[in-house]
């Protein structure tokens, strides 16, 4: 079984107006995150009609509607309701024909409408339905946003990762979550992190109990998902263990298939895990920008033994 969202959570999400209230919305789910604008269904082509997904009606399929007769409007009407589309919406504050609402109801088929525009509201409820509807694992660790870097601190329960998080929340940087965080397959390139909605903004500390970091540290503190670009796992600092000390080969985790740079981290009394946590972020975002700190160094010492 695929994952599903609730309709209700669409209507709420995308800020949408219940023309068809009489419809029961309580067990109506959508599965396909992606939409679909019926201006061949309009045209009474049927073949291939992807039913199962959202339907969005914009100015041109509206106008196209004005110009049928009644008769071939009815028979249109019939054949598209009867396929039990989950939705219809109709975007720029149309207002479908009375007749259309009646038929919607009998069939138990919602419509709604947005005051967006079509190509505005399809990519941002694509864009929505593919976070919600992706794949998804919960792993334990806390996720924050630094410089724009999505940070998965990893390691094991007391080993520092809230306390880690809270001192980046106070230097500027924002809680995603905390303890558990829960990892969207959104392509094959992107994994986006959330808070499960029970623990949302909240940040565990031994010792004092449950904070919540929005009510501290103020709405700036706190994101609702982020981008994982870096995973940072902290472990007691093992002396027996050679731990890499220039980075020229990036170390990888996978989740869901998915590879994302990871960096193992050893703790000791007196190393700022914030400020470490904080330069890994803008060393990553300067990797990215083409600039690699251990092979300009490594280019440096090559120069300098061909000059000898």
């Amino acid at each position: 079984m695929g994952k599903k969202v609730k309709m209700k959570k669409i209507v709420e999400k995308m800020n949408l107006r219940n023309l068809t209230p009489d419809v029961d919305l309580t067990e109506r789910e959508v599965e396909v995150p992606d939409i679909n604008r019926p201006a061949l269904q309009l045209t009474g082509f049927f073949e291939h009609f992807d039913s199962d997904r959202v339907q969005i009606i914009g100015y041109v399929e509206y106008t196209f509607l004005e110009t049928l007769d009644e008769e071939t409007k009815e028979h249109i009407y019939d054949t598209l309701l009867s396929y039990q589309i989950p939705c219809i919406i109709f975007s720029r504050d149309l207002v479908p024909e009375q007749r259309l609402l009646e038929k919607a109801n009998a069939a138990q088929v919602p419509i709604f409408s947005t005051e967006k525009k079509t190509s505005e509201f399809t990519a941002e409820i694509i864009r929505w339905l593919n976070v919600e509807l992706a794949p998804c694992i919960s792993i334990h660790g806390v996720l924050v946003d630094v410089y724009g870097v999505g940070v998965l601190i990893m390691g094991e329960s007391g080993i520092g990762k809230s306390e880690s998080a809270l001192e980046l929340i106070k230097r500027g940087h924002r809680l995603v979550s905390d303890d558990v965080v829960e990892i969207h397959k959104v392509s094959d390139e992107t994994l986006v992190g959330t808070a499960p909605d029970i623990t949302r903004h909240f940040i565990e500390l031994r010792g004092i109990g449950i904070v919540d970091v929005k009510t501290l540290f103020g709405v700036q503190s706190v994101r609702e998902t982020q981008n994982i670009d870096l995973v940072i796992t902290l472990e007691d600092w093992n002396k027996e263990k050679e731990y890499d000390r220039l980075g020229m080969e990036e170390e990888y985790t996978e989740f869901l298939g998915n590879k994302v740079v990871c960096h193992q981290l050893p703790i000791r009394p007196g190393r700022n895990l914030a400020i470490i946590v904080e330069t890994a972020a803008i060393n990553h975002r300067q990797k990215k920008m083409g600039y690699n700190a251990a092979h300009e160094l490594y280019k440096r010492v090559q120069q300098n033994l061909t000059k000898k």
